[in-house]
């Protein structure tokens, strides 16, 4: 079963990018040995660089499902996540994932992500991108909010 959904992910991968929807990318969404998601890179076709494959399928998965969290989901992707993905995966509390090619093999056709890993692992005032503070009190009296909040939902 696990080569069955791994295979769909690559054959979105194929078939979206030959449509020119974006990079050669794809990724499902498993629950219960079925597929609930489907996701492709979309960043080229839609003007929007979060448009990546696994966060496409975990949108598309949440969405049927009706819920934000898929600790009782399988990610299979045609590609090692990459940073954001890798974030979004855990938020979505993905209980497992499964990938075909690694972050090098992307990074010999042009998809390198090493920058973003090395950045986020630097100190704030050392990034490439500068990063100021600013208002954190009243930034601070939100959050002061959320705690005291009754009826949140917790995630």
């Amino acid at each position: 079963m696990k080569e069955k959904f791994m295979r769909e992910a690559i054959r979105l991968s194929l078939a979206k990018m030959k449509a020119d929807c974006g990079g050669p990318f794809g990724a499902v969404v498993v629950r219960k040995g079925k597929i609930v998601g489907r996701g492709w890179n979309r960043v080229s076709s839609t003007n929007d660089p979060t448009a990546h494959a696994e966060v496409s399928a975990i949108r598309d998965a949440c969405k049927k499902l009706k819920t934000f969290q898929l600790d009782d989901c399988e990610l299979y992707t045609s590609c090692e996540p990459c940073p954001m993905c890798l974030a979004a995966i855990y938020w979505a509390r993905l209980r497992k994932v499964y990938y075909a090619n690694t972050r090098k093999d992307a990074a010999k056709i042009d998809f390198d992500d090493d920058l973003i890993y090395s950045e986020v692992a630097r100190p704030v005032s050392r990034r490439i991108i500068p990063m100021k503070q600013l208002l954190r009190p009243e930034a601070l009296e939100v959050f002061k909010s959320w705690k005291n909040k009754t009826d949140k939902i917790r995630y």
